[in-house]
């Protein structure tokens, strides 16, 4: 690989800190949920993040001679479902944990696409727009959970302020 322009290794620096962090934090929430699909797919997330890891590092390294690919989430999802925890949490924690983790999603995807229109690099811009796209799957997985409990509440607006809306624009 080439070396690298400084902001693609900065923010990929300031990245792997965050993952760091977030990691352990899925670790902890999935020991401390009872939801059998929550803690599914906070182990998702969790081999997600670790396989973000392993790509940035494998884009930082300067041996790399190769084009570097993020995994798809179903590829990274079988080895996920093979690491089974027998762990069961309290459902008190659920929805905390699951509004929690919604939003560590969404700051995530986030991050991920803000810093792929600041990268130089095409194969460090591609990766991150790749993981953005895989948080944001995460995000909506965590949204139906959320839906399905009746944890959020979406004010909609009225016809008329619609259509007052369209009109002013239109």
């Amino acid at each position: 690989m080439a070396i690298l322009p400084a902001i693609d290794l900065g923010l990929m620096a300031e990245h792997l800190t965050a993952h760091q962090g977030a990691i352990q934090k899925l670790h902890v929430y999935e020991h401390n949920v009872s939801n059998p699909k929550l803690k599914e797919i906070i182990r998702l997330q969790k081999n997600v993040m670790k396989t973000h890891v392993k790509v940035m590092l494998a884009l930082i390294n300067p041996n790399t001679d190769y084009y570097v690919e993020v995994p798809d989430i179903e590829t990274i999802k079988q080895t996920s479902n093979q690491a089974q925890t027998n762990a069961s949490g309290n459902s008190s924690n659920d929805k905390w944990i699951t509004l929690e983790a919604h939003n560590a999603a969404k700051n995530m995807a986030n991050q991920n696409y803000v810093s792929a229109l600041l990268m130089k690099n095409q194969n460090v811009r591609n990766a991150h727009v790749k993981m953005a796209q895989q948080q944001l799957k995460m995000q909506e997985k965590y949204e139906k959970i959320i839906k399905q409990n009746g944890w959020i509440y979406t004010p909609q607006a009225t016809a008329e302020e619609q259509k007052k809306t369209y009109q002013k624009f239109a």
